[in-house]
């Protein structure tokens, strides 16, 4: 056959070339999660938002399907050498995937909590900054090694051996590296100091009793150790100890000896405890433990770096006056503009591609963030917005850009200029997929994906695709609830009192006196970076009578569950134990009652190297994951295994009356139902629960702490417009059973339901940290005196 070749002058205007019909990603029979053959198709170049309740399947769709498929396909055109250091991925449980483009993901995870991280080094802005003070910095230290807080200063001199022709010859070498790590801290700001007073009463002697630590009870192998050490007097005061005494007793280094008549090595007790409970993760630890923990440890700043993690020689260079430790804790838009002001040929690509980075920290209004800041500390909007960053200025088109509710932790005033951002992205001719709740953000798209109906079991279907007009007369729970706009409250409660907060100056607060009124709903407002829970936080620690639920995300493993994570299991194992006469450890999964093949877990997973693993339903128990003798017991005519894959609202019934009735759990699965999950199974896995339906587990086991102060750190966080009215009602439900609730919060539906607003601003960084106005929603409304003010008075119609 001979080949045509046709030119463009002879074709039809309206024919299109081949390459100019791919404008769509099609996806046909997904499966993942709980979505329920789904296919859809997605326009490219467009704004496209996914919507519906939380745990509907918005992420399995975009994240587990698309993204996932995406990012699967490019690993796969490295060599397997490469992919063997690569992270395996699965191909997404899906029969068709057509028209992938590459794709970027900036989700909603926090970014790692390692001391040594900051906003400087988590976006390569330090980088450029050591570089720069190594150019221009004087007096000149060295390279820009020198400047870092991750490197230590090292030298070192030797013989080496080298075969050269035949013959070995050996050589003298000496090497140095000039690093910035401060040498007390190690690079961290921070040193930690053990308080002694936490260990042990020294009056006591150890027979009396001595030890306070968790574990180290009399007649333990723990307080053997010590009083059988034979290294000093078990039944003499601490306190009249020698100096020899006490330094074996507290410090002395590991050492093997005989004790009790068995080898053992004896240790001091503060290495002992550093070791065995310090270096573990604080959220894995048993609570009483993290309490003994949070008395026993304090952090104080560096005394020799003063927090700023470099040694002297780094700070010593400076460049106009400016060290590298004062610009990385300056306002990035005052760095911004430090920056722009360095007029020096020689490094001027250098000052226009670091002036860049950091106008866009501003322009995406993060400009009151400092390049000192921890990464750990930042919101999960802030991360995300951080990771954007790297983005906004890039010259690639043609790319998925996947956002996971990029408007977690702005204020209206933030979401406009967060939604300009989306739109430029859109325009410079990439394809942008954002799962979203705000109404605002669903108002700019392109394309509409509606998932539901429902969340779990009773979603992952596609309930509306289409224009945003559309949606809204489609009757869907989304489209009926787009217009909501929760009315202010005709009466608002009168407080039973106040909680005084006086001269607070946590981070940019400027001797902030405020009165929070006890026994009503308020709510704390103001843009991204005024000092809300710089306020809130910082002034009233959680402890007696406090309740504190932050943003930090919930941790789990394939393991956990929520019956396991809420405590639930443990009043659950009891009951089974009782009714049939048997050890409560036989109906865990983590434990006796665990089937031998899959070791609790269900599945058996295989290792294929540089392939995705495969897990496949463990043969012997049938994906149970219990023994099979476990599963002859009953309680109420259940199995253990039909308990857990109960969904929350049929547990509250089965264990609120009849023969299974467990007043305790019974109480923990209320409040999960309280908090909108009643449609979860008790062992469905943590790592498959969506951002919201975790925040929302969260909030449901802090609910069972005492407490006379609720405080709530964004609770409509992965919200949908339906779930708010909800949570409302739980809000009102806690005020009325006569608790404080104090709401961290930017939803407007939350603020005209307050019975008191306090707001901060004006702005952010040093233009906040004032408390500009503090009043009933109506008061504010009326007076549009702020930002705050101006968007409620819009959001209600005033």
């Amino acid at each position: 056959m001979t080949p045509t070749t046709t030119t463009r002058t002879h074709a039809p205007a309206s024919a299109l070339h081949l390459a100019d019909r791919h404008d769509l990603i099609r996806v046909h029979g997904a499966r993942e999660n709980n979505l329920k053959d789904v296919s859809v198709e997605i326009p490219k170049r467009r704004l496209t938002v996914f919507t519906g309740v939380s745990g509907s399947g918005k992420s399995s769709l975009v994240f587990d399907t698309i993204a996932a498929e995406s990012q699967r396909l490019i690993n796969e055109t490295y060599s397997t050498f490469v992919q063997g250091f690569m992270p395996t991925l699965a191909r997404p449980d899906v029969d068709v995937l057509d028209g992938l483009t590459t794709a970027i993901i900036v989700d909603q995870q926090r970014m790692g909590a390692d001391p040594r991280s900051t906003v400087g080094t988590a976006t390569d802005a330090n980088a450029m900054l050591r570089i720069l003070f190594s150019r221009l910095g004087t007096p000149h230290i060295g390279s820009a090694k020198a400047f870092s807080f991750n490197v230590a200063s090292i030298s070192g001199a030797g013989a080496v051996t080298l075969e050269r022709g035949g013959q070995t010859v050996k050589e003298r070498r000496e090497f140095s590296v000039t690093g910035g790590m401060c040498p007390r801290c190690e690079g961290r700001g921070s040193v930690t100091d053990i308080d002694l007073t936490q260990l042990f009463d020294d009056s006591r002697s150890l027979n009396e009793g001595a030890l306070t630590i968790p574990g180290y009870k009399a007649g333990g192998w723990n307080h053997r150790l010590y009083t059988e050490s034979g290294l000093f007097d078990p039944d003499k005061p601490i306190r009249a100890f020698t100096k020899r005494q006490l330094h074996d007793f507290l410090h002395r280094e590991p050492t093997r000896m005989k004790i009790a008549g068995i080898n053992m090595t004896y240790e001091g007790l503060v290495p002992r405890i550093q070791k065995s409970m310090l270096a573990k993760d604080r959220e894995a630890m048993q609570p009483h433990i993290r309490e003994f923990v949070d008395r026993a440890v304090t952090f104080t700043t560096c005394p020799e770096c003063e927090g700023t993690r470099l040694n002297e020689a780094a700070r010593s260079s400076k460049i106009r006056g400016i060290s590298i430790a004062d610009a990385c804790a300056m306002q990035i838009s005052d760095l911004a503009e430090w920056v722009r002001g360095l007029a020096e040929p020689s490094v001027a690509p250098l000052l226009t591609s670091l002036g860049d980075t950091l106008d866009s920290f501003v322009e995406i209004g993060l400009g009151y963030l400092s390049l000192d800041r921890p990464a750990g500390t930042l919101s999960g909007g802030e991360a995300q917005r951080t990771k954007m960053i790297r983005h906004l200025g890039s010259s690639l088109t043609d790319v998925t850009y996947v956002f996971d509710e990029p408007t977690i932790g702005l204020h209206p005033h933030d979401i406009r200029r967060m939604n300009d951002l989306l739109l430029r992205l859109r325009d410079k001719g990439n394809t942008v997929l954002v799962v979203e709740h705000k109404p605002e953000v669903i108002a700019i798209a392109d394309h509409v994906v509606d998932l539901g109906p429902r969340a779990g079991t009773a979603g992952g279907t596609v309930c509306y695709e289409g224009s945003v007009e559309g949606l809204r007369a489609s009757g869907t729970l989304t489209g009926r609830h787009l217009d909501d706009r929760a009315a202010l409250k005709e009466t608002v409660r009168e407080p039973a009192g106040a909680l005084e907060i006086r001269g607070a100056t946590t981070h940019n607060l400027r001797g902030v006196d405020v009165d929070i009124p006890l026994g009503v709903l308020v709510v704390v407002t103001g843009v991204a970076g005024s000092g809300k829970s710089s306020l809130v936080h910082g002034s009233i620690p959680a402890g007696e009578g406090v309740v504190s639920v932050d943003q930090t995300p919930i941790r789990g493993s394939r393991r956990s569950n929520p019956a396991t994570y809420t405590g639930l299991l443990e009043p659950i194992r009891k009951a089974f134990a009782k009714a049939n006469g048997v050890k409560p450890a036989l109906f865990s999964a983590n434990s006796e009652g665990a089937c031998p093949t899959c070791n609790g877990a269900g599945v058996v997973y295989t290792d294929l190297a540089m392939m995705a693993g495969v897990a496949t339903t463990c043969e012997e128990c049938e994906g149970k994951r219990f023994e099979a003798s476990v599963l002859e017991y009953h309680l109420g005519g259940r199995d253990i295994s039909e308990v857990l894959a109960m969904s929350v609202s049929e547990a509250e019934e089965f264990f609120g009356t009849g023969e299974a009735r467990t007043p305790a759990a019974h109480r923990i699965l209320r409040n999960m139902a309280d908090v909108g999950l009643g449609y979860l199974t008790l062992g469905q896995p943590l790592t498959t629960l969506s951002g919201g339906e975790r925040q929302r587990l969260k909030l449901a086991t802090h609910m069972a702490e005492k407490g006379g102060v609720y405080i709530l750190d964004e609770p409509t966080t992965g919200l949908h417009l339906a779930d708010v009215e909800q949570l409302l009602g739980l809000l009102d439900r806690l005020v009325d059973s006569g608790k404080s609730v104090i709401v961290i919060e930017h939803h407007q539906a939350v603020m005209a339901h307050a019975d008191w607003i306090i707001d901060l601003g004006p702005g952010a960084g040093h233009d906040g940290g004032r408390v500009v106005f503090e009043g009933t929603p109506a008061d504010l409304v009326t007076a549009r005196s702020t930002l705050t003010g101006e968007h409620l008075a819009d959001y209600v119609g005033a």
